[in-house]
């Protein structure tokens, strides 16, 4: 049996500028978007050049969670708490994210990891979105 990780799904508020946002900010391609009329239910794949995606969500009468000003907070939450990109350059991609609209919830630091770098960042929507410059698989 073969697993392997496809794509990470995200309820948002408005499909339209979460999509320009993302496909912006990150350098995505919107894909397949569909609609799931009964349920009022309306997606997009926003896929990077390698193959993984994250599917933007939006469903009428949603409403937004607290939004959390650190991962911590976060975590207060059950369910999925932030997505994790593995970059080359953490300060640059977190710079060019905030330049993109992104807020800043942890400034470029080391992480708990030996000589990895890691911070946090909200999307326009205050969906957190780690960053870090791991060498190697987690855990190696």
């Amino acid at each position: 049996m073969t697993i392997a990780f496809d794509h990470v799904g995200l309820s948002v508020g408005d499909l339209e500028a979460q999509t320009r946002w993302y496909a912006g900010a990150l350098g995505l391609f919107a894909r397949n978007p569909f609609e799931v009329k009964p349920l009022g239910i309306r997606g997009v794949f926003v896929v990077h050049e390698s193959g993984w995606a994250i599917e933007l969500l939006e469903r009428e009468g949603s409403i937004p969670r607290e939004p959390a000003n650190d991962q911590a907070a976060a975590l207060l939450y059950r369910g999925y708490g932030h997505i994790c990109l593995r970059v080359t350059d953490v300060d640059g991609t977190h710079s060019a994210l905030l330049a993109a609209g992104a807020n800043e919830l942890m400034a470029p630091q080391s992480a708990p990891e030996p000589s990895v770098r890691m911070s946090f960042v909200a999307d326009p929507e205050n969906n957190l979105i780690e960053l870090l410059d791991r060498n190697g698989s987690v855990g190696s």
